[in-house]
């Protein structure tokens, strides 16, 4: 119904009620488009996170910078039967009494990468080493499987 025909397009309830419409219309059309707050993490943590992929003859090698981490702040997993999750947190030092940062550019916060692993990957053959900053991470191979023999049917006289 259009308010203005009527004459009452010069009342306060008027622009009152015409701003709740206006102003819903534009908060739902952001809230139904825009990126969940998780998904705006784990994108920046991914995108954060630098990984190099290598292929052996045997194995898969994921190796990624960890400087200053332990070993306790990084989680190598296995989700889903195939998808390698390598993940952690790098946490802000304490200041201390006194000091106050000119500049800080080291990356904190989480930080995380997922890989599908292809199908000849043994998700129980995995192994992960840190050492000197560097995050090592091998997945063996499965061994191809063996070639099919042929089979050999006997023929028998009706």
């Amino acid at each position: 119904m259009d308010f203005r025909l009527m004459g009452m397009d010069n009342t306060p309830i008027f622009h009152v009620l015409q701003h709740m419409m206006d102003s819903a219309g534009d908060e739902s059309d952001k809230s139904v488009n825009a990126p969940s707050r998780n998904y705006v993490r784990d994108a920046k943590a991914m995108a954060a996170t630098p990984v190099d992929v290598k292929e052996y003859p045997n194995s898969y090698v994921f190796v990624v910078d960890m400087p200053g981490l332990k070993s306790g702040d990084i989680k190598v997993q296995v989700e889903e039967e195939n998808v390698l999750l390598i993940s952690g947190e790098r946490k802000r030092e304490e200041e201390k009494e006194g000091a106050k940062y000119i500049r800080m550019e080291r990356r904190v916060g989480k930080f995380m990468r997922k890989f599908t692993l292809p199908e000849n990957a043994n998700t129980d053959a995995i192994s992960a080493v840190c050492q000197d900053g560097v995050l090592t991470v091998t997945v063996q191979k499965l061994p191809p499987p063996e070639p099919k023999k042929p089979k050999t049917i006997e023929v028998k006289v009706a």
